[in-house]
């Protein structure tokens, strides 16, 4: 005996009134997130902006590398003071096709970085469509940069100890042109943890870009440290690469 069709329309509006309550849940989830970032922003005398699409083009690496058209929402700007100096911040939701998919923090150097370098918690895959080249494990996470030779002197025990201190809540933290950047969940994005974010950001800025040096002279190319060896892989590497 075939199924009524009173019941197929039953189960119909069922499925549209449970979609409704998870859209009416969300977009209430994101007016408490505005409104919290918001303040948050004004607390500490920083600009605060409800949607911009240019701002992601700045960037193309790290977490921004898995997606196609992204908008800026509840956009943060301003500026920080790190034991060196000031340094520009931004603080922005990742929003694909309506959905905040993540939280991303920068911290702006004087000078650019020779290579990109995106460290990559374990378990979570990088674009099969990257182009970056595997250098090793660092701390708890693995490396992936645009050019080895470039990246291995950035790579250093300090480097090493100011990633580790960052959290493992934090998905990615990478290097690109003259940004230090770290994404992480909208849901563990509150002013509390983004201040501790800012803060570990601010240090990696200080060790990679230090005020007493000449911004305009190239980073130090010294040894690369022993931790980073030529061709180490994790053993799930091809996984990550494709």
């Amino acid at each position: 005996m075939g199924i009524p069709a009173w019941l197929w329309f039953l189960v119909a509006v069922v499925a549209i009134g449970a979609g409704v309550a998870l859209l009416i849940v969300d977009r209430s989830r994101r007016a408490s997130s505005n409104r919290e970032r918001r303040r948050w922003a004004s607390l500490r005398g920083w600009q605060f902006a409800d949607l911009d699409r240019v701002l992601p083009t700045r960037w193309e690496r790290g977490v921004l590398a898995q997606y196609g058209s992204v908008t800026a929402t509840d956009v943060v700007a301003g500026s920080t003071f790190t034991a060196d100096g000031r340094r520009q911040v931004y603080v922005l939701d990742l929003d694909v096709a309506g959905k905040s998919t993540a939280v991303l923090a920068g911290i702006r150097c004087r000078r650019s970085t020779p290579a990109t370098v995106e460290l990559w918690l374990p378990d979570v895959p990088v674009p099969q469509d990257s182009e970056l080249d595997l250098l090793g494990p660092v701390g708890s996470r693995y490396a992936f940069v645009t050019e080895v030779a470039s990246a291995r002197p950035l790579v250093t025990p300090d480097l090493i100890e100011a990633v580790e201190e960052i959290g493992d809540d934090i998905t990615v933290v990478w290097l690109e042109n003259d940004w230090v950047l770290a994404a992480l969940h909208p849901a563990d994005a509150d002013p509390a943890r983004l201040e501790r974010l800012l803060r570990d950001l601010g240090d990696l800025a200080d060790l990679i870009d230090p005020f007493d040096t000449d911004p305009n002279e190239p980073l130090d190319e010294g040894e690369a440290p022993q931790q980073i060896e030529a061709g180490a892989e994790p053993e799930h590497s091809s996984e990550r690469l494709g």
